[in-house]
């Protein structure tokens, strides 16, 4: 498994996102040689739980969401934040949970990706759609192929993304892609990279956005 960071594009204050941003970042990716090799979906799901009495409210995890990696429709992950859990699960026990109504199941937010190969990077650019499936945002995400070690990646990791700042900054684009990598020590995690970094990556990322929203 190799080393992956994810970004996530904020507007300006007050300015909305539009296609036309979306199609000049995409420029962006072709600045750097980047070949297009095909398109993935995917969505993150919120699961609430379904109390009949209410001061049991504290007993369960408030913020469980679920995901398919883009790309990967085999593994489907769920993370709780509040225990700083990220696992593995079988997509079945969220059916049984529905059926037992023991949890309710929203899709939230729709991804649709397109990947590019730059040399020894990989590169998704992610359109985040809303259930209206009106564009609420952008990410991209970024791999550098031939490692798995996340310290042994970060400096070549960070140069490239300095690069991909750069080469965006000169579409003179109303906002700027950010995001810090989380802190994957308080999830258990180690240094050798998984699919567990990408799912904590994906939540942590959209929390921001959604933050951004004022929601």
């Amino acid at each position: 498994m190799t080393v992956k960071r994810m970004l996530y594009w904020k507007p300006r204050q007050e300015s909305a996102i539009y296609s036309h941003t979306l199609n000049e970042i995409s420029e962006c990716v072709k600045t750097l040689n980047g070949v297009k090799e095909g398109t993935c979906r995917t969505n993150l799901t919120y699961y609430s739980p379904n109390l009949r009495d209410e001061s049991k409210r504290a007993e369960f995890p408030r913020h469980t969401f679920g995901l398919y990696p883009l790309g990967q429709p085999n593994k489907y992950y769920s993370v709780i934040l509040e225990h700083n859990i990220v696992l593995e699960a079988d997509p079945s026990i969220f059916v049984i949970m529905n059926k037992l109504q023991s949890y309710n199941s929203t899709v939230i937010l729709h991804f649709e990706g397109v990947q590019y190969k730059a040399g020894d990077f990989q590169m998704k650019l992610i359109k985040v759609l809303g259930r209206d499936t009106n564009l609420r945002g952008i990410l991209v995400e970024i791999e550098y192929m031939p490692i798995s070690s996340i310290e042994i990646a970060k400096q070549i990791m960070e140069e490239f993304i300095g690069i991909w700042r750069g080469v965006v900054s000169t579409k003179a684009l109303p906002g700027e892609f950010i995001g810090k990598e989380p802190n994957f020590v308080e999830y258990g995690l180690s240094d050798s990279y998984t699919w567990q970094h990408t799912a904590v990556q994906y939540v942590d990322a959209l929390l921001e956005l959604i933050h951004s929203w004022g929601l």
